[in-house]
């Protein structure tokens, strides 16, 4: 049992993987490739409840809960409630969101894909309740509203984001909004709505990513949705390929307020769709690159009243990479010094080659660390825990502090006067012993070359040299800074923990976090599910729980 101050830090471990169900026999010869493409937890459950996830593939919606084994430890931690299936010939499916139904509360899944109809269903009963139809070409990405669940937006290859309503006052006419005109010029692969509902990030195949403002959405019926033609900020420097995205919470406003070195560029690579904002900050991935980058549009600020209209940027100069509506517009006299967006930090994603279609997912919710999730194309599991980062910070500030006291006390300092090392900062500690048994004192080969391949002090080594270097070898500092050090926004962190699912060629393409941060599900290639989990109860504190239940 880790001690308690380790809890929140825990990472997710691979709890089981199995395939949900087989698209391989409702699938044309053209398209026999049985693939799962998304998952999302229901968000309108109470956090002490099973949690309850839908994983979407072509043909098949399959709702499964997650629950605490408490029989052995060989029973599956799942069990599948419904499984649907889209009977329609021109039905590919590629994403799904969930919603309510306005008088019962009853939750609904939003489906769609190839055939650009948004499917409606009563999961509960597993049938369709209604079809949305607007959009003229595939639907990449679905998403709900955070301050209304009636509210959903859709991206297509048509190059429209859709707003729509399941409100039965809109019955009639339930798309909204368009958002559309000047925005984009080639298909849409995503979009994600911030935490107060008013902005929407969109991104595609054209490179191009948009910072929309939505209007006031109509509460009465409407003939004809309302129409936006230009985004508030417009970029194509940010990415060179295909861009995806998603919206947590908002950042804490702390977090990261000791970042103050700015860079002009994000991804240079062909950009993956996959994207969320972090607060008001936005992270993104570009596959060829094997990062995700997190960045911030300079001037933007959830806080400030939403911008009007008019003040969007509509000028379409060709030299002019980047346009926006949050900083003076200075860029067609004198581009070079004019900061629109800054690189903060980037991640590093190995192991996923040419695919794309591969999205990542930050769980933020108040009390919990941020954590990112992110599988590649080998099979591997990537985890970065955002409070590490401050946490490390904190910690190296606070050794170079006592490094400084033990300078000028000449030396008499005790290692006991040191702060305390984070209970998730692990040494690196080699059992290599001399032919005396004795512990041999001189570096490691390993220790050799870390030394070699990096000629510079790190940041770590530059505070602790003081006289508190002999704490830790060199191997481990580096590790260390590989991990949490946050000195450039150029050198990409590696992950704090990588899952290893053991399965050859499974791309991951979508992450989920259950509402309470303890499960996390993948889904992807060759029909897989992996299921992972974090801070699970001992068997006999599941048995309490579960009577629990029981007498409810």
């Amino acid at each position: 049992m880790p001690p308690p101050e380790a809890i929140p830090f825990e990472l997710p471990k691979l709890r089981v993987t199995f395939v949900p169900e087989d698209d391989t026999r409702f699938l044309s010869q053209e398209d026999n490739v049985p693939e799962y493409f998304d998952v999302q937890f229901c968000p309108y459950q109470p956090l002490d409840a099973d949690p309850v996830f839908a994983a979407v593939s072509k043909k098949h919606v399959v709702v499964c809960r997650l629950t605490n084994n408490t029989k052995d430890d060989t029973s599956p931690p799942y069990s599948i409630l419904q499984v649907i299936r889209d009977d329609d010939v021109e039905a590919r499916n590629y994403t799904c969101t969930w919603s309510q139904e306005k008088e019962t509360g009853k939750p609904l899944l939003c489906v769609a894909g190839e055939d650009a109809k948004i499917k409606v269903y009563d999961v509960i009963e597993g049938k369709l309740v209604n079809v949305l139809i607007g959009h003229g070409m595939d639907i990449n990405d679905l998403i709900t509203s955070p301050i209304n669940p009636l509210i959903i937006a859709t991206a297509s290859d048509d190059t429209t984001v859709r707003i729509w309503s399941l409100d039965p006052v809109h019955a009639k006419q339930p798309c909204l909004c368009i958002l559309g005109g000047e925005g984009h010029q080639w298909s849409l692969l995503t979009i994600a709505y911030h935490d107060t509902g008013r902005y929407i990030v969109s991104s595609g195949h054209d490179q191009v990513v948009n910072l929309w403002t939505l209007p006031d959405l109509p509460e009465e019926p409407v003939r004809h949705p309302l129409e936006v033609h230009y985004p508030h900020f417009s970029t194509n420097e940010v990415h060179s390929g295909l861009v995806d995205w998603f919206a947590p919470p908002s950042a804490p406003p702390f977090f990261f307020s000791f970042l103050s070195r700015r860079s002009r560029g994000v991804n240079r690579g062909i950009p993956d769709y996959s994207v969320a904002f972090f607060g008001d900050w936005i992270l993104s991935r570009a596959c060829h690159d094997d990062i995700i980058v997190l960045w911030r549009i300079e001037g933007f600020s959830s806080e400030d009243p939403p911008p009007p209209p008019h003040t969007a940027p509509t000028t379409i100069n060709p030299t002019l990479l980047t346009r926006s509506a949050f900083v003076p517009n200075t860029a067609e006299q004198c581009p070079t010094q004019t900061t629109q967006y800054t690189r903060i930090l980037t991640f590093f994603t190995p192991g996923c080659g040419p695919q794309f279609f591969m999205r990542f997912k930050l769980h933020h919710v108040p009390g919990q660390n941020p954590v990112l999730a992110f599988c590649n194309a080998n099979g591997k599991i990537f985890f970065w825990d955002f409070a590490r980062i401050t946490g490390y910070h904190d910690w190296i500030r606070a050794m170079g502090r006592a490094a400084k006291k033990k300078q000028l006390d000449g030396g008499s300092s005790s290692s006991s006067s040191l702060p305390k090392r984070p209970v998730w900062l692990a040494p690196i500690v080699h059992r290599n012993r001399g032919a005396d048994g004795k512990a041999k004192t001189e570096p490691t080969a390993r220790e050799n070359k870390a030394a070699a391949d990096r000629g510079t002090l790190t940041d770590a080594e530059q505070l602790l040299e003081g006289g508190l270097a002999e704490q830790y070898n060199k191997e481990t500092l580096q590790s260390w800074d590989g991990k949490y050090n946050t000195g450039g926004p150029h050198t990409p962190l590696r992950a704090h923990k990588v899952e290893t699912i053991g399965v050859m060629g499974f791309v991951g393409r979508q992450v989920a976090w259950s509402p309470s941060g303890e499960w996390c599900v993948i889904v992807g290639s060759i029909n897989l599910a992996l299921v992972l989990q974090r801070w699970a109860p001992s068997k006999r504190e599941a048995a309490v729980l579960e009577g629990e239940r029981g007498s409810r």
